[in-house]
């Protein structure tokens, strides 16, 4: 290893501090732009990194607010001023479009949401001498004892230290779980990733565990299998007044605030259409809200998100208005004699992206896209396909859904020229 001096010119898209070496770019983890610090240089995967021996004069840096800071691998710029912040975020965003020939598109301000109401989470759970739970470690196996947390919403932190007295109860020596804890509208979802499928003794531990923590569910899987220990009440989610009762480990946005967030962008760049197609679709999540502007055709792959939207649209009386097709768009998407009937198409694919469907889409006439994004990177490839297809990328609006990482949401909207 090699100590060198160093001026961090910015954060790169792991939340990674960068600083140049002999022309080469350097990460240095925990740092901020601005900062003057000593690195010890180290080789990783054909990559320099530093990890931070001193820091000689500070930059644009501020305390962190979480005590774990810096071993948690949960966040990864709590330690940014906010203007380095939001400009960090906004950076990885103009990178992405630059790299794929965009300049001069219209970015609003970022949209900053609130610190602890992340609704979704998946701990770790270890039991050796003691037992622990806690996100793992940066670059690590390691589980980071969670004592604090800012990002979780108060209703799953409060489960740390049950789960903590759960895994010493069932975990044999050495044995490692994970937790998935999901907060509905009704309650908290919790689904348990085992060593292995469970004996009475630790069946009768979880219901016990279920009604003290009053949980909505509670459910395990290992080995393949899987199993249903409690269900107290239905595991709801409400969008736009469409009650939608989810399955074990359903995907939903970051939060309530990113659902409400990303369903106003959305709206508000589809205008008046007379008929939407919903593009990976999921639950529902923008699905029942463009429904209250014009009949839907959500289209979805996963069999049981597909099952449930559909299930929730019969309920709420509006089957005519949502109709749901499963389908797997990466395999199969939809051509531009399927996309004919709609003028205006909403997709919100995984962080891979869209690549198939952007180009089924670039040879529709479909007269407005709208894309919802967690990938800057495949988002601007995607619109690339898009604008190479004769759409013009208007505006996009980002987001900041998962607070202190080094992730960033957008709503994109574009228009056929």
């Amino acid at each position: 290893m090699t100590d060198l001096e160093l001026t961090i010119e910015s954060v790169g898209v792991r939340g990674d501090g960068v600083a140049y070496h002999e022309g080469k770019p350097v990460y240095v983890a925990f740092a901020a732009p601005g900062d003057r610090v000593r690195v010890r240089l180290m080789n990783a995967k054909g990559e320099q990194r530093g990890e931070i021996a001193d820091i000689l004069a500070a930059g644009s840096r501020v305390a962190p607010v979480c005590a774990h800071f810096g071993r948690c691998g949960g966040c990864a710029l709590q330690h940014l001023s906010d203007e380095s912040y939001a400009a960090a975020k906004l950076g990885w965003l103009r990178g992405a479009l630059a790299q794929h020939g965009f300049s001069d598109i219209e970015i609003t301000t970022l949209r900053r949401l609130a610190p602890a109401t992340r609704r979704r989470a998946r701990l770790a759970l270890a039991r050796d001498c003691d037992a622990v739970v806690g996100f793992h470690g940066r670059m690590s196996h390691d589980i980071v004892d969670m004592r604090a947390c800012h990002v979780l919403h108060p209703a799953l932190f409060a489960l740390v230290e049950p789960l903590r007295r759960l895994a010493a109860e069932i975990l044999p020596r050495g044995g490692t779980a994970s937790a998935g804890l999901t907060r509905g509208d009704t309650g908290v979802d919790l689904l348990l990733e085992l060593p292995k499928i469970p004996g009475l003794a630790e069946l009768e531990a979880l219901a016990r565990f279920a009604a003290a923590q009053d949980l909505a569910r509670l459910s395990w899987r290992a080995d393949h299998a899987f199993g249903p220990v409690a269900q107290r009440r239905p595991v709801r989610a409400v969008f736009a007044g469409v009650a939608v009762d989810l399955p074990p480990d359903a995907f939903l946005q970051a939060s309530a605030e990113a659902d409400a967030a990303l369903s106003a962008l959305v709206l508000d760049a589809i205008g008046t259409p007379r008929r939407v197609a919903d593009l990976y679709a999921g639950v529902g999540t923008l699905s029942f809200a463009l429904a209250a502007r014009a009949p839907v055709h959500a289209v979805e792959g996963d069999a049981e998100a597909a099952k449930t939207l559909s299930q929730a649209a019969a309920r709420a009386h509006i089957a005519d208005r949502v109709t749901v097709e499963r389908r797997d768009l990466a395999r199969r998407p939809l051509a531009a004699g399927e996309l004919a009937p709609f003028d205006a198409v909403v997709f919100d694919p995984p962080r891979a992206g869209a690549m198939a469907q952007s180009r089924a889409l670039a040879e529709s006439t479909v007269p407005r896209i709208v894309a919802v994004s967690c990938n800057p990177a495949t988002f601007a490839r995607d619109a690339r396909i898009l604008a190479d297809g004769g759409y013009a990328l208007t505006h996009i609006a980002p987001v900041d859904s998962f607070v202190w990482s080094a992730n960033l949401e957008l709503v994109a909207r574009f228009e056929r020229r």
